[in-house]
């Protein structure tokens, strides 16, 4: 049995304890997670430890916290900065930064992966990709064959086609899309339902200008 703990509180934390509860269902008792608790700052703990009715207890925050031999930390929060920040504090104290893929995830078995990626249900992560470390993917998200993606990037189920090639610290938003052979820099926002058609450096936000407002048509 694995020991975790959840770094963070809030709806991505509570998600993850769903995926994580879900496949312990489907799992022998010795191959299951158990969640000893919760690192979050006291300041966050009021709009979300209460909401999401965590069964295991917040144990303290990053800055206090001091790792175990037998534990890991799941890092489950969306912010691209404030997950930058976590990574550099839980390796400066040497924890152990863990990896959770569900069991619905399709991969292949020998994937060149790195670690504390968290992969929710129904991904598809193709042969012949690459995946660098900290990656959190939201359900349905797919990388498909011979893509390079870095470190720490957030992928709201989000596809990336072919050959795409992406950096670290990226954002992409809800259904967004990446077609074959574009690359995509570093520290960038893909907003909701966007598709990247063409190389995207890096510090860059894209949108459509149109929504900047809400269009409401009637009907006649």
């Amino acid at each position: 049995m694995r020991n975790v703990i959840i770094l963070g509180t809030g709806g991505c934390a509570s998600e993850v304890t769903f995926f994580i509860e879900d496949n312990n269902s489907k799992l022998p008792e010795d191959k299951r997670i158990n969640i000893l608790g919760y690192i979050d700052y006291a300041d966050h703990l009021k709009d979300n430890y209460d909401k999401y009715n965590y069964d295991a207890p917040v144990l303290c925050d990053i800055d206090s916290y001091v790792p175990k031999a037998d534990e890991e930390v799941l890092i489950a929060v969306m912010n691209i900065k404030f997950r930058e920040k976590m990574i550099k504090a839980l390796l400066e104290k040497k924890a152990k930064i863990g990896s959770f893929i569900h069991h619905t995830v399709v991969m292949p078995q020998n994937l060149d992966i790195g670690e504390g990626n968290i992969v929710a249900p129904f991904c598809i992560l193709e042969k012949h990709a690459t995946i660098g470390s900290y990656n959190l993917l939201t359900s349905y998200s797919f990388i498909a064959h011979d893509c390079v993606v870095g470190d720490n990037n957030f992928l709201s189920f989000t596809g990336l086609a072919g050959n795409t090639k992406v950096g670290n610290n990226n954002y992409f938003g809800l259904r967004s899309l990446v077609i074959p052979g574009v690359e995509v820099g570093n520290n960038n926002v893909v907003q909701a339902g966007m598709v990247v058609d063409k190389n995207v450096k890096d510090d860059t936000t894209i949108f459509y200008r149109f929504k900047e407002k809400i269009m409401a048509i009637p009907k006649v």
